[in-house]
């Protein structure tokens, strides 16, 4: 048992546990925990519309107390998920590339706002790598939950919905909590400027990820996991099609 009465989780490589345990070292005298806000920018491109927006919602974030870093993925070495489903026995991703550096931050943050510009209707590749590589925190002691999360896209006209149910999607399975999403219209390196709605509505979705954050919401501790492993854990019901789902 650790200092505070905190345990690290089972099965959790030791980079991720360490992540976890600097969480706690984050509360002041009074048990409050500061809150930390971590913003992913999912394109490609360098200095990019999406950029420019999550970075308006971490000032957001600023604002209100919170402390902030910006990752970008167009200078990082990430790589696909392969399905090996090694994590589910290690904890760990056995791809090293530089989504190992991002696993702690994600465990560290209290707040994460994710940001990808639309590509052919939907996120970019590199937003769904995240989110595939995020398998291994999902099967393993559930690493993202109850995580105040948000999502920004823009796009040059169709597509931002799609990315809005992928990343609604994404935060209910890892039963992290959502704030509202915020989506701008540009295409060129810059232009989301003069979205006025999209700059504004993303400096306030930092400030309202922090007021969230500060509530501590949580899910029940029963209800530890999504609904469709529960009734596997509990019942010994699988939840895919061609197992026992339909069999007495």
């Amino acid at each position: 048992m650790a200092a505070g009465g905190f345990e690290p989780p089972l099965n959790i490589d030791d980079d991720t546990n360490r992540a976890i345990m600097k969480t706690t070292e984050n509360m002041d005298k009074e048990g409050d925990i500061k809150m930390k806000v971590l913003g992913i920018v999912c394109s490609p491109r360098k200095g990019g519309n999406t950029e420019f927006l999550v970075q308006e919602a971490l000032t957001g974030a600023q604002d209100r107390g919170a402390e902030t870093e910006l990752v970008t993925v167009w200078d990082k070495d990430i790589k696909p998920c392969d399905g090996c489903l090694s994590c589910e026995k290690t904890g760990k991703c056995h791809i090293e590339d530089d989504v190992q550096a991002i696993y702690p931050k994600l465990i560290e943050a209290d707040g994460i706002i994710w940001g990808t510009p639309v590509y052919f209707w939907s996120a970019t590749a590199q937003a769904k790598i995240l989110i595939d590589r995020s398998y291994a925190l999902y099967v393993n002691n559930n690493g993202l939950t109850n995580k105040v999360s948000g999502a920004i896209s823009v796009g040059g006209a169709l597509g931002n919905v799609a990315v809005w149910n992928l990343f609604n999607t994404f935060f209910s399975a890892h039963h992290m909590l959502s704030t509202d999403f915020v989506y701008g219209y540009a295409r060129n390196k810059g232009d989301i400027h003069k979205d006025k709605h999209a700059m504004k509505a993303s400096r306030e979705l930092g400030r309202q990820m922090v007021l969230i954050a500060e509530r501590k919401f949580k899910y029940p501790e029963e209800y530890d996991i999504a609904i469709y492993r529960y009734v596997k854990r509990e019942y010994g019901i699988e939840s895919r099609v061609g197992r026992d789902r339909f069999t007495d």
